[in-house]
């Protein structure tokens, strides 16, 4: 394992890590970390216990990342991410980040929103047809093969897709063998013919009467191609991305980006990493079809390019010039829109809204962040979370799955928040 790489900035770029691949030297506003009410000793606690879990081989490196009031206060690059090369952590290292891909895309529907493509109470059936006519299984069970099926007592609202309340079933838990064959993404399958397939299985409950986290963001980004008239990865990539300069994240990479990409892991004899795909051309985020574009997960991003997403959703929808939503917009997504649904992933304390966990109740929740904050992670142990009351945005970046065995991400959030002094 190599020795950790230690970028703490500042106020000053780093000679080391601070190119992209093209050479363009990063934009992100650098400061100390006292100058906006931080310890420097106290964030120096991250790299011990995130080292902890390379030496131990849980995970194979990770990228830190911590900016306040606007400013980059610590990123640090440790262990590899590729063990089995010896390629140590870089600061443009690309990595899957799976399900942090659905605040992305939610924000990508809420544009058009506020564009007046559509209300968040219009039924999905008025852009997308095929869920006209849903029906409930009355024993929660998405296979049909049980109870009864019924009609709906309303619509599917867009909303309800945002929040995961639409009755789409949990390939989690319950019935999520069956469900995970169903919905299983075939070669030939593009967003609009997976979704299709995807409406014609039975609903698990009521629309708007429980939380089930489901595939319901890849219907956000259906509806996000039908009312532009584009595919998703056109529109992120001209409406997103390219304003934002997040210039690495993408659904699929090309060869010259492949040696950039970080091997995943997985656990396995003792919980010590194991390759699962490789960070090379033969990753199948190199190698596959490239035709199927995920709205609620698939892209691959670097630290870099997620800090200047959410740091724009910290700043009311605006970077560095560059406009995607207005203030407004930003704090309704914040929201709590699921009320007091019970929320089994991200657990007691927690609400969900418009494409992010919600915090409402610190103690329930037993979280240094903020009420209100919003966060969400992705299943290869990627974490990033906005503070709006701390004005904190955080990103973690590692390449393990699963990883319900380690305390990393919770671990993290305890060792930015605590470096807070003022």
């Amino acid at each position: 394992m190599k020795h950790t790489l230690l970028l703490v900035i500042f106020g000053v770029m780093l000679a080391s890590g601070g190119q992209s691949a093209a050479g363009e030297t990063s934009a992100l506003a650098t400061a100390t970390p006292e100058s906006v009410g931080m310890s420097s000793e106290r964030l120096a606690r991250i790299g011990p216990v995130m080292q902890r879990y390379i030496d131990a081989r849980l995970v194979p490196g990770t990228i830190t990342a911590v900016m306040r009031r606007g400013k980059l206060v610590h990123l640090q690059m440790q262990g590899d991410m590729d063990v089995e090369n010896g390629r140590s952590m870089e600061r443009d290292a690309i990595f899957r980040i799976a399900s942090m891909t659905k605040p992305i895309t939610s924000v990508a529907l809420m544009m058009l929103w506020e564009e007046g493509h559509f209300q968040l109470r219009d039924p999905v059936a008025k852009y997308l047809p095929e869920f006209a006519n849903p029906l409930v299984s009355t024993t929660s069970d998405a296979s049909g093969e049980t109870g009864e099926l019924v009609a709906v007592d309303r619509p599917i609202q867009i909303r309800d897709m945002l929040t995961h309340t639409a009755g789409l079933a949990n390939s989690y838990i319950g019935n999520g063998d069956y469900y995970r064959k169903a919905s299983r993404a075939l070669a030939e399958d593009d967003l609009a013919s997976y979704i299709k397939r995807l409406a014609t299985l039975p609903l698990n409950y009521q629309p708007g009467t429980a939380w089930q986290y489901s595939a319901a963001t890849s219907v956000v980004g259906r509806l996000v191609e039908v009312m532009a008239g584009q595919p998703l990865d056109e529109f992120l990539d001209v409406r997103l991305f390219q304003p934002l300069g997040m210039t690495d994240t993408h659904f699929f990479l090309d060869e010259e980006k492949a040696a950039r990409l970080t091997a995943q892991y997985q656990p396995g004899e003792d919980d010590r990493i194991e390759l699962q795909d490789p960070g090379s051309v033969k990753s199948r985020w190199v190698t596959g079809p490239k035709k199927l574009f995920r709205g609620s997960g698939g892209l691959v991003s670097t630290v870099d390019d997620y800090l200047r997403f959410q740091q724009t959703m910290l700043n009311g929808g605006e970077l560095e010039g560059a406009r995607i939503l207005s203030p407004t917009t930003v704090s309704l997504m914040m929201e709590n829109h699921t009320g007091d649904l019970p929320l089994w992933l991200p657990g007691p304390g927690m609400g969900f809204g418009l494409g992010y966990g919600i915090v409402i109740d610190r103690g329930a929740a037993a979280t240094p962040l903020s009420l209100g904050s919003a966060y969400w992670g992705g299943a290869y142990c990627t974490l990033s979370w906005i503070d709006r009351e701390e004005e904190i945005v955080a990103v973690l970046m590692t390449q393990v799955r699963p990883y319900r065995h380690i305390n990393i991400r919770h671990d993290f959030q305890v060792l930015v928040h605590q470096a807070i002094v003022e």
